[in-house]
């Protein structure tokens, strides 16, 4: 059985380094299921000043893995942030990224360096921010699956939350698809079976054994997915939405945008 490959890019930040540890030593079987890469990058000009012990962060990051039984490796590299993390990430093939998220504006918004809307919008891999405030219990992982019509975005969706760690026996899933603004009185009625990216999204992880939760409704599609992930105490919530421009970068939906900056829990975007 192959690892789940993670790679872990932590900058100077201690609380930072230390919630994408957390984040990921919570994954399902994190302790014999999971491998961990635990990457600094410092700049070319201090190659010979920089050494994987000396970064605090770093080490608190590896530190926290290891203590939960989670394999590590301790690498730094040199040179830009975001083409050493794009190279380290196809290097070892990694299935997630984890990156950090900055903390809340006086807006109450997710502040993202210029180097994680860099790494997010330049690689196809998922990527999980993981926000600045978090919970992480050890316990079944609730994860929440907002889809729009797009059925390869639906999944790929599925498809990432398929593949974590033991995923059938330790993670349940709410697909949730948000009419939009229908949500006044009178509206017409609508149903989850009418969207066949919700269905085939819920269709394909219920055939991987993994419990899921089917849920339709009408209104503004951020206000009502934030609300769900609230209501449910969701873990995580993981998104679609992401496409590829002319000139091969990442764009990423306004709803996608939206629920990054806002939400209070990690954030997956697969694709």
């Amino acid at each position: 059985m192959s690892m789940y490959q993670v790679l872990v890019p932590v900058d100077n930040d201690e609380d930072r380094a230390q919630r994408q540890a957390n984040y990921v030593s919570s994954f399902p079987n994190a302790d014999t299921e999971v491998e961990v890469t635990v990457l600094y990058v410092a700049r070319r000009e201090d190659a010979d000043d920089v050494a994987f012990e000396t970064v605090g962060s770093a080490v608190a990051a590896a530190d926290r893995l290891e203590s939960a039984g989670v394999a590590v490796d301790r690498r730094v590299r040199y040179g830009s942030p975001v083409e050493e993390i794009l190279r380290a990430a196809d290097e070892l093939d990694c299935d997630e990224l984890v990156l950090g998220g900055r903390k809340r504006s006086e807006v109450a918004q997710v502040l993202l360096g210029s180097t994680v809307r860099e790494v997010f919008v330049s690689t196809d891999r998922p990527v999980t921010i993981t926000g600045p405030e978090m919970e992480i219990r050890d316990e079944r992982r609730a994860l929440l699956l907002p889809v729009d019509t797009n059925e390869e975005h639906a999944g790929k969706q599925a498809a990432y939350v398929a593949d974590l760690p033991n995923a059938a026996a330790n993670v349940e899933v709410t697909v949730l698809y948000v009419f939009p603004h229908q949500d006044y009185a009178g509206a017409p009625p609508h149903t989850f079976e009418e969207v066949d990216a919700a269905v085939e999204a819920a269709d394909t992880l219920e055939s991987q054994g993994v419990s899921v939760e089917r849920v339709a409704i009408g209104g503004e599609v951020t206000r009502k997915i934030l609300a769900a992930a609230t209501e449910r105490d969701a873990d995580g919530i993981v998104m679609g939405g992401r496409k590829r421009s002319g000139v091969q970068k990442v764009l990423l939906g306004s709803t996608a945008q939206d629920v990054l900056r806002s939400a209070d829990r990690p954030v997956t975007l697969t694709g």
